[in-house]
């Protein structure tokens, strides 16, 4: 090959590699800007959603004064110094921290948490541009761990609610209020959502379905902002779990639901206190090992144990057994969820109830009631409550069936026996059926109710029982 030829290839191989680099470095220089670019604006993100909500979130402190009574022989500090006794206070005032979210700039409302303000004397807030008011309670929510305050002030910023049913796990946030001490307010931390749903955080007998996030949330957020990053408001700030005995972060917290802070504050303000609907079942959690005992495709949903008498589950045909997978359209997860969803709906609303009922989908009208003061002790008593005969009757169900042994049975079984009664001295016992009463066969609770009352006049009665193990008795009971 000729020289001028030989350089030719040479230089151009030359001028491709140079190329070649010059295309490598610009193109990452170009990534890099562009990265630069995509971090600024995340970061400009986060700021503008701070700036805008930071005046709207405000720091509470409230005061209580402790009376102390220094009288009492006990004291050894007065039997040395008995001059002090009487140079002693009697009462000292004590003060707490947390944080609030001004939900309404006209009206002045603030959101916060009732533990917050629960049996404090006085409440002061404080905002951001360093004003102080006096606030009212408006109405507190102990179930939910909720409480509107209203103060009368002007040029006020609040913060729109967001709708909490719209966000995801994996989704970035940011909490605003005021940690530990009046100097720290107004800190912003950031996280994402760790999951969504959490019950059973608290006690048994709160409504929960909180937010789990892992921005930094300590002692004196509480009542403070979880925000998306359109700046809306999608939680209040509640509770921390510690791992231990530190008062500190460790990276999970707990928010209420901006949706279910929406429903409670409507009816805080409007009334002054929460409504609350009422279905009357008991219900468990639905295990993998109970699924495949029934049957069942699916693990979510609230399995119903018991449903309580006169309730409006059992006036609707709800029994036990039925696995609640909707309610009103909504999918159930799981026995908190239910609760939730129950307690949120308005009363005598009719209700839609899609059940699993001996593997089949069925579909239940329901008409939900206001929650009784005490149902806990309502469910109770109705549960063990025994009749005249110190027995208490339910109608077979497919569960009944299955946990007592009987096959295709349309009769009464009994539950529940008072070991003092009548029914019981004469050798009847929990898992019996009650077939007839005198020639009449029975297949209701409200058929053996109507029985017995024909038959009061006659001074007894004659029950067909039959036992587990197949064989069947009359017997006679006083009335």
């Amino acid at each position: 090959m000729e020289p001028d030829r030989i350089l030719s290839i040479i230089l151009m191989n030359k001028f491709e590699g140079i190329m070649k680099r010059l295309y490598i470095i610009f193109s990452i220089t170009g990534m890099l800007l562009g990265q630069n670019s995509v971090v600024r604006q995340f970061s400009e993100a986060f700021a503008d959603v701070a700036e805008k909500a930071k005046p709207a979130v405000v720091t509470i402190i409230t005061n209580k004064k402790i009376s102390m009574n220094w009288s009492g022989d006990n004291d050894m500090f007065f039997f040395f110094f008995p001059e002090q006794r009487n140079n002693q206070p009697r009462e000292f005032k004590t003060n707490a921290l947390g944080s609030g979210v001004i939900v309404d700039a006209d009206k002045g409302y603030i959101l916060t948490n009732n533990h917050v303000v629960d049996d404090v004397d006085a409440i002061q807030v404080k905002l951001m541009d360093k004003r102080e008011f006096e606030a009212t309670i408006i109405g507190t929510d102990p179930k939910s761990d909720l409480a509107v305050l209203q103060i009368e002030a002007k040029d006020l910023i609040e913060i729109k609610l967001g709708d909490s049913e719209q966000i995801r796990v994996g989704e970035w946030v940011m909490a605003v209020g005021s940690p530990f001490s009046e100097n720290l307010s107004h800190t912003v931390t950031t996280g994402i959502v760790s999951a969504l749903g959490r019950s059973n955080i608290l006690n048994s007998q709160s409504y929960e379905d909180f937010i789990q996030t892992d921005a930094a949330i300590n002692p004196g957020n509480s009542g403070g902002a979880l925000l998306n990053m359109n700046g809306e408001l999608i939680g209040i700030n509640t509770a921390i779990a510690t791992g231990g005995r530190e008062r500190g972060n460790r990276g999970v917290g707990f928010a209420i639901p901006s949706n279910m802070v929406f429903r409670i504050m409507s009816d805080l303000v409007d009334k002054g206190y929460v409504t609350r609907s009422w279905l009357g079942v008991y219900i468990q959690e639905l295990d993998d090992e109970t699924a495949r005992a029934l049957e069942l495709d699916t693990r979510n949903g609230a399995l119903i144990t018991d449903v309580v008498d006169g309730s409006p589950a059992e006036k609707s045909g709800l029994q036990e057994g039925d696995l609640i997978i909707t309610f009103n359209g909504e999918s159930i997860s799981n026995p908190a969820n239910l609760k939730n969803v129950v307690s949120l709906s308005s009363p005598e609303s009719p209700s839609k109830v899609k059940i699993i009922r001996d593997g089949k989908n069925k579909t239940i009208k329901v008409r939900l009631e206001e929650l009784p003061d005490e149902p806990q002790q309502l469910a109770t008593k109705s549960t063990k409550e025994s009749n005249e005969f110190g027995f208490r009757l339910k109608k077979l169900t497919e569960s009944l069936r299955k946990k007592y042994g009987y096959d295709n049975e349309d009769a009464l079984v009994v539950t529940n026996i008072n070991l003092d009664g009548e029914a019981y001295q004469k050798g009847i016992r929990e898992g019996d059926i009650i077939k007839r009463v005198g020639t009449q066969k029975i297949s209701t609770v409200s058929q053996f109710n109507k029985l017995v009352e024909a038959a009061r006049s006659k001074g007894a009665i004659l029950i067909l029982v039959k036992k587990p193990n197949g064989s069947s008795r009359f017997y006679t009971l006083e009335l």
